[in-house]
């Protein structure tokens, strides 16, 4: 039996919370007995994978929630408004890192600051790590077309980064340069303050009825106008709805026909839209009279 989109979410968190824990522990753990902060700082982000990943089932979960008296067009934008949050709570993160690095170089901290080997490992088992769970989370968000999974996927992404800046940082430390380390932590709150402004940046736009892309749209358009019935496109609007489309669309067909006809016309361009492009959540279609000479 086919899993649905939720199910699917669902299996894909649940897996990458399993390994956050272990790997989140680990970290920590290496970075405070490796005395180095860029570790340290890189746990935490890595943390914040397991809130977010709990966001991102919140999200799902709401977003999948049937039409009801007071959301009669879905709930899809709950989805969105997760997503909203994982960017925030990602940015702080960053805002974090970046300022305990900061202050460790301000106050000198750094200098008597040696990584151990085991923070080294660390950085690459969170390097390999990461990035196996990037491409794991990110197939599962392109089959299922979830923005939130994807955010989560990407903040994977931002911590297998976090991951590389910590091994360089601390391997330049122990190499002999001990403010690297330090460095690194905030070199680490650039790239999570990038992923976090991206993230919030496409989920706005989901909230606030944009239209679908240009490709998309010419496409509904061709189909529309492949109709025999159709003399003309009069009016044609999208609009994103959390991870869907709906289409409103005015078409001229020719007056002299019945209206059963004009009704059927309609009703053929309303089912090919919804069936060429899955995506569509409605698509509402409506007729108007055109006279035999607008038409020619």
């Amino acid at each position: 039996m086919e899993k649905t989109n939720e199910q699917i979410a669902m299996t894909v968190a649940r897996n990458s919370i399993i390994v956050n824990i272990g790997l989140s522990g680990f970290k920590l753990f290496a970075g405070i007995f490796g005395n180095s902060a860029a570790m340290i700082s890189d746990a935490v982000h890595s943390i914040t994978d397991l809130v977010s990943t709990v966001i991102v089932i919140i999200g799902i979960k709401l977003a999948n929630r049937k039409e009801d008296n007071d959301h009669q067009y879905g709930h899809e934008r709950f989805e969105c408004v997760a997503t909203l949050a994982l960017a925030a709570l990602i940015f702080a993160v960053g805002i974090g890192i970046g300022w305990a690095g900061i202050e460790r170089i301000y106050t000198g901290e750094y200098v008597t600051a040696m990584p151990g080997q085991i923070a080294l490992v660390a950085a690459v088992l969170g390097i390999v790590v990461k990035e196996g769970i990037f491409w794991y989370v990110r197939g599962a968000a392109k089959k299922i077309d979830s923005g939130a999974l994807m955010a989560d996927a990407w903040h994977s992404r931002a911590d297998g980064i976090s991951s590389v800046g910590s091994f360089i940082g601390i391997l330049g430390a122990r190499m002999g340069f001990p403010i690297l380390d330090s460095v690194a932590a905030i070199v680490i709150c650039l790239f999570i303050l990038k992923t976090a402004v991206e993230i919030a940046i496409d989920s706005l736009g989901k909230m606030t009825d944009r239209a679908c892309d240009d490709e998309t749209a010419q496409a509904m358009r061709k189909i529309i106008l492949s109709d025999a019935a159709v003399v003309s496109i009069d009016a044609f609007r999208t609009r994103i709805f959390g991870n869907r489309i709906f289409v409103d669309v005015e078409i001229g067909i020719n007056s002299e026909v019945s209206f059963k006809e004009a009704h059927n016309t309609s009703h053929r361009v309303h089912d090919e839209i919804e069936r060429e492009f899955p995506k569509v959540k409605h698509c509402k279609v409506h007729a108007n009279p055109v006279d035999d000479m607008e038409s020619e």
